[in-house]
């Protein structure tokens, strides 16, 4: 397989729908003024990050319109999607400023900066090879390596001693969403990489299960103890994958590539669990995602998207690529399951940021109110 590697009722209805969706942003948050949570660091690819491929030399880069026409003032940040992010919500239920990507700070933002710091990069995967195609990524390694810098050069100029900072960091929620990239943009592409030709689908799952291990140990050992660690989605299930094969599958995903994603969500319960019971005074919580994604992209009338899982925005490459620049996006965004050929739409981010910081299905066995008051 060859892919790209860029990546009156019924509008009574969609009234309706549209006004649950942006008034319900309003009542998640915490109920009391305190904040548990001092900060929200995030490590991740293109669902996570909030700006930092715009400042390297990368095709993975959207800072262009129509991204972020649904975001604060329609800025096109280098978010990718319409609007806001799974983080986005979390942090503004949390009562955290949005979390501003390192890259994008100065040297003096980055030591004034407590409140939380992305490192997550578009492209980018567990592997530090996977997205290279497109050019300049920060892999899960160099995240962490730019976390260390905060850590050891910027937090002692915020806090007065070791303990606080430790303190500090254990009151702290890490996100990680990862891994996408180690599949679409590396062993689902024979062409550039040679995994495929390496690893057999169990073999690779594991590599990438143990690589991820030792980044969150990398993260404990520089004082993370709050986690909150995402699976994947239904990878085959992009309109991009189905885009890109020839011919096209007769079910709305290819699902030979949901099995290769299987296979690396099954191995991570076992994962956390074990990091849990020799981690001392960690909390990993779990972000269950694969399972309504996939529901809904099988039947999207059902939950509500009569767009389906055609990209909203005007996307290029035979329906394969990111949107193209400038372009007018389809006018009901809500009713897509995806922004372009790659990444959901704001709605589908606020679903899972709502079920996981309250709800009991999506992130356990906490949810990340829970988490914020251990």
């Amino acid at each position: 397989m060859k892919f790209s590697v860029l990546f009156i009722l019924f509008s009574l209805f969609l009234f309706t729908l549209s006004y649950q969706f942006s008034s319900a942003t309003q009542d998640l948050g915490l109920e009391s003024n305190n904040k548990p949570v001092p900060a929200v660091y995030v490590f991740g690819d293109s669902l996570v990050d909030s700006g930092n491929n715009n400042y390297l030399q990368t095709l993975a880069k959207v800072n262009y319109t129509p991204y972020g026409v649904d975001f604060l003032d329609g800025a096109a940040t280098g978010r990718f999607t319409n609007g806001y992010t799974v983080v986005d919500f979390l942090v503004k239920w949390l009562g955290l400023p949005y979390v501003p990507p390192y890259m994008g700070l100065s040297e003096a933002e980055k030591r004034e900066t407590t409140t939380g710091i992305n490192y997550a990069s578009g492209a980018a995967g567990i592997l530090p090879e996977s997205g290279t195609a497109t050019g300049d990524i920060l892999s899960l390694e160099e995240q962490i390596n730019y976390f260390l810098q905060t850590v050891k050069n910027d937090l002692p100029m915020s806090f007065s001693t070791q303990e606080e900072i430790s303190s500090y960091l254990s009151k702290s929620i890490f996100v990680v969403s990862i891994g996408s990239n180690d599949y679409i943009n590396n062993y689902l592409q024979p062409g550039n990489y040679n995994s495929s030709k390496t690893y057999t689908p169990q073999q690779y799952g594991a590599l990438l299960i143990s690589s991820l291990k030792q980044h969150l140990i990398s993260l404990y050992n520089l004082g993370a103890r709050k986690f909150l660690v995402f699976e994947l989605g239904p990878i085959g299930c992009l309109p991009a994958i189905i885009n890109a094969v020839n011919p096209k599958p007769t079910t709305p995903c290819l699902e030979s590539v949901n099995l290769l994603i299987k296979i690396f969500n099954s191995g991570i319960p076992s994962m956390i669990q074990e990091l849990t019971s020799t981690l001392e005074g960690s909390t990993f919580v779990y972000g269950d995602i694969f399972d309504k994604s996939y529901q809904q992209n099988m039947s999207p009338l059902t939950y509500g998207f009569s767009g389906g899982n055609t990209p909203c925005c005007v996307v290029g490459g035979n329906g394969t690529t990111i949107c193209l620049p400038d372009q007018m996006p389809c006018e009901n965004r809500n009713t897509h399951l995806y922004w372009d050929a790659f990444h959901p739409v704001q709605r589908v981010n606020y679903e899972v940021a709502s079920g996981c910081f309250r709800g009991s299905s999506t992130c356990f066995p906490v949810n990340v109110c829970q988490l914020a008051r251990i």
